[in-house]
């Protein structure tokens, strides 16, 4: 027998029930009868009502559930987008000092340019220099060997 069949019985019931006069309209029922189609219908409610019933008693706590989860989710978000923040933030600083070290370097490497061009540039000069003056001596060794330089004695008047 199902709920609807049930509710039928206890419409006829009543329909079929003694009124009392000068009572409004109440009427007379068998009790008995009447508790054994209640805890039929009982019995026979869908379980979908009972479980209905057990989320309207819980819905408290379902609802407090909800909202823990529902701010554990916006406290893990937030926590997460500082620390993109941060690390974006930590990004940009390495990129800054990433810049600074590569124009110290240019800096750097352009002064040793420079210290070694001068350095070889000074050496080049001195060498030339050494060169120039050794030149001018071979030349007047040549000159003397050419021109030897005369001497009145001779070597049977020693």
């Amino acid at each position: 027998m199902t709920v609807e069949d049930l509710l039928d019985q206890i419409d006829e019931m009543l329909d079929s029930a003694w009124s009392l006069p000068l009572s409004g309209g109440k009427c007379v029922v068998d009790a008995e009868l009447l508790r054994n189609i209640v805890n039929d219908i009982r019995a026979h409610l869908p379980s979908e009502v009972r479980q209905a019933r057990a989320i309207v008693a819980d819905r408290g706590d379902i609802v407090e559930t909800a909202k823990r989860e529902a701010e554990s989710i916006i406290r893990n978000a937030e926590e997460r987008a500082r620390r993109l923040v941060a690390q974006e933030e930590i990004v940009k600083q390495a990129q800054q000092k990433a810049n600074e070290i590569l124009t110290q370097t240019q800096t750097k490497s352009r002064e040793i340019r420079k210290g070694a061009s001068d350095f070889s540039n000074d050496l080049l000069r001195r060498t030339e220099e050494v060169l120039a003056q050794r030149l001018a001596e071979v030349r007047q060794a040549r000159q003397i060997l050419r021109n030897p330089p005369r001497n009145d004695l001779t070597l049977d008047e020693e």
